[in-house]
């Protein structure tokens, strides 16, 4: 009888248990925690858990808690194929990931399938909301802006400011790399200034003189590299190794202490690219505080990351449900959802509207925005 007293009791515990962990809502944060771009994963990671945090000590979701999956995918398109795999096969509703356009695009194909909603707070290549809307998933959405759109702003302000100077855009063969540049390549075109060299670069070397050798030639002022920081950091250092200075202009991708470290000095003057600082904003202030306080500092993508956790929990309050689907319809209903990078809607693609830009200038190890 006892026997059967304490089996009874401990099924009882384990439905208890198991109904609890029913009642979480399970977000799953994916990108490279490990790897290169492992500070990306680091932002993802603390963004997500400050709001998370956030939440759940505001009540959670209609009384739920938050609960987060930390999936790896070291911005490898195959690896993420199988995070996405494996998150669908978990259960998992709903993703805040991933960082590069490489990986989003082939996993959200898996998350379309499995009726998942996908928000990335970093991925720019404008295929994957584009291929989403053209295929009919309305569960895979961007919570951050478009390389058409970060093109239209920055390539006609190079044609303007750098007319009569040689200009060369290189990119990384990814598909974030070379989406960007081409984006800025077409409008700084249209704006009336052509590139004296057009070229794609081999990610993951470590020896780029050949390239430095080449921009020397080429008298190179400006050089505007579609990629990530440690390529470009390298390329920096081995230009200086050959007294060789010009004006490196990036995309979003160098929000983060590492590129100086990579680059050293030779950074100095570096221009990029960013949407309008987030850690400005007011909405942001006791976010940014409290993540200061643990000693991170909330650059890059972190208010991002931060953002699509809470546009996920408005989005679930707003349907009145937890169904994907549901919920990415409740979030393009047009009314806005509060965020730390303030108020944001989004169209029918799940793109968000109006997104502004800052052009910021790294100098003696940070940055800051400039007077464009």
């Amino acid at each position: 009888m006892k026997i059967r007293t304490i089996l009874a009791a401990a099924g009882l515990a384990l439905t208890a248990q198991a109904a609890h962990a029913q009642e979480d809502i399970v977000i799953a944060v994916a990108g490279p925690i490990t790897g290169q771009l492992a500070t990306i994963g680091d932002q993802f990671k603390i963004g997500a858990q400050a709001a998370a945090d956030a939440i759940n000590a505001a009540g959670g979701v209609g009384g739920r808690k938050i609960q987060l999956s930390i999936q790896d995918d070291v911005c490898d398109p195959k690896q993420a194929v199988s995070v996405a795999n494996r998150i669908a096969a978990e259960g998992i509703k709903f993703v805040d990931g991933h960082a590069c356009s490489g990986s989003s695009i082939p996993a959200s194909a898996v998350y379309a399938e499995n009726g998942i909603l996908m928000m990335s707070p970093a991925s720019s290549n404008p295929l994957m909301t584009d291929d989403a809307a053209k295929n009919g998933w309305p569960t895979i959405m961007r919570l951050y802006t478009r390389d058409d759109a970060q093109g239209a702003f920055i390539g006609p302000w190079i044609a303007q400011k750098y007319a009569g100077k040689n200009v060369v855009i290189l990119h990384d063969k990814s598909a974030y790399g070379q989406g960007v540049a081409d984006a800025v390549k077409a409008t700084m075109n249209s704006a009336g200034l052509n590139e004296v060299m057009y070229e794609g670069i081999n990610a993951g070397e470590k020896d780029y003189s050949a390239l430095v050798t080449k921009l020397k030639s080429l008298n190179a002022d400006v050089v505007y590299f579609g990629g990530y920081h440690p390529e470009a950091g390298l390329i920096l250092r081995q230009a200086a190794e050959q007294q060789l200075k010009f004006q490196l202009i990036m995309p979003d991708s160098i929000a983060s202490p590492e590129f100086w470290q990579v680059a050293g000095p030779a950074a100095e003057g570096t221009l990029f690219v960013f949407p309008s600082d987030p850690q400005a904003k007011p909405e942001a202030k006791e976010a940014v505080e409290k993540i200061k306080a643990t000693g991170f500092s909330p650059e890059g993508f972190t208010l991002f990351s931060y953002a699509v956790i809470q546009a996920i929990a408005q989005g679930i309050e707003r349907a009145g449900s937890d169904d994907p689907m549901a919920v990415a319809e409740a979030l393009k209903d047009g009314t806005p959802v509060s965020t730390v990078v303030g108020e944001i809607a989004f169209d029918e693609k799940g793109d968000i509207k109006n997104a502004t830009y800052d052009i910021n200038q790294w100098h003696d190890g940070a940055y800051a925005p400039i007077a464009p």
